[in-house]
């Protein structure tokens, strides 16, 4: 199923109608362009999260997630111990993996590395943007497998080019609605007038 009427009666990709709140998400917040460190990070460990799970767990999760985390402020969690480690493997409120929690602090610690350099994660994110529009249905690209191992160089962990490709469709650097979507003009027109970093 590629699109479906949605609860209005208009089309939308069909995977977003498993629940309500799937609706809300695809209809707010899925494929609308992004930018800042702190929500971009936010997004990238809760793709990474997600690997392995379905989307479902992680959304009704997510203000678990940043209560856990901090709201993403990278420079508190950068700053977890093992005692916060212990606080959220005790967690019933998120997911409890100890090596996608290690990877979020990680992560963390390597934004800061990044800013402290000079480099912005929004700007280098907003590099990969690919020239034309996706293939809708792949799962990875030529783009997210370059973002992920330019990551992984900077030192990031959990951020595989299918983590990265999710990535790249939730915040906005593709438009993958699919075409007959009702939200794909909309995310196409909210692409097309957003600031990118850098620009």
């Amino acid at each position: 199923m590629q699109t479906a009427p949605g609860p209005d009666g208009r089309p939308r990709c069909g995977w977003c109608l498993a629940t309500p709140e799937y609706v809300v998400y695809h209809d707010e917040d899925w494929g609308y362009p992004v930018t800042g460190d702190r929500e971009l990070f936010e997004k990238l460990t809760l793709e990474a999260f997600q690997s392995g799970l379905s989307w479902r767990t992680i959304l009704e999760k997510r203000d678990n997630f940043r209560a856990a985390f901090a709201g993403f402020d990278p420079v508190q969690v950068a700053g977890f111990t093992e005692d916060d480690v212990a606080r959220l493997l005790a967690d019933r409120g998120i997911v409890r993996h100890r090596g996608k929690i290690m990877a979020t602090i990680t992560n963390a610690r390597a934004l800061l590395a990044m800013q402290a350099a000079g480099e912005s994660l929004s700007a280098l994110i907003w590099s990969y943007e690919p020239e034309s529009p996706p293939v809708y249905g792949d799962t990875t690209s030529p783009q997210s497998v370059a973002l992920s191992k330019d990551l992984k160089k900077r030192g990031w962990a959990f951020v595989g080019p299918t983590t990265v490709y999710a990535f790249m469709q939730a915040m906005g650097l593709i438009n993958d609605h699919h075409p007959d979507c009702t939200h794909h003009a909309k995310a196409e027109a909210a692409r097309a007038a957003f600031e990118r970093p850098g620009a």
